[in-house]
């Protein structure tokens, strides 16, 4: 075993399978990124899109630049999710990557209630400000907002009241 390190350390300039290099600088292993940036993602009409999800929630999720008109199943956004607090998580991409009133946004969004629906177009938001500008994907990434969030409802169990609620116990 140690004789197959030792060869391996003698490599110099060997590329593994993800297309980086690496090279040695005075015994240090330094990985090198040799893929090619990434390209933005649009359609023919300009627009990008992604796919938000959140507990039984999807959303299909299209972007365009404009006035900062957003669309969803049909409505408008402050008539679809009334509550202030949803309207406040589906502008956090856009705070995030300083991009407010300047994308269009048009949303399909089924299933769960509006909570998970508002996660969902969130999720869709920020996949989609991602491919539209590849730039923005670090801001993105680090406030969170790329991780699906798969926290989803616990299937009810029989011989059990919920999931994993029991019936009450009686000694005698």
């Amino acid at each position: 075993m140690a004789e197959q390190l030792n060869s391996l350390e003698d490599l110099k300039g060997a590329v593994d399978t993800s297309g980086s290099t690496a090279s040695t600088d005075g015994g240090e292993t330094v990985l090198l990124d040799t893929s090619a940036p990434r390209e933005p993602v649009r359609d023919e009409l300009g627009r990008s899109y992604a796919t938000g999800k959140r507990k039984d929630a999807v959303a299909r999720v299209w972007i365009k630049p404009g006035s900062g008109k957003v669309v969803v199943n049909g409505k408008d956004v402050n008539t679809y999710f009334a509550r202030p607090v949803l309207q406040m998580i589906l502008k956090q991409p856009f705070e995030i990557t300083d991009r407010e009133g300047q994308f269009d946004v048009m949303a399909t969004v089924k299933g769960g209630g509006l909570t998970g629906q508002a996660g969902a177009v969130k999720h869709g938001v920020s996949k989609a400000l991602q491919l539209y500008e590849p730039g923005l994907r670090g801001a993105l990434k680090a406030a969170g907002f790329l991780t699906r969030d798969s926290r989803v409802v616990e299937r009810k169990k029989y011989g059990k009241a919920k999931a994993r609620k029991s019936f009450q116990f009686s000694k005698r």
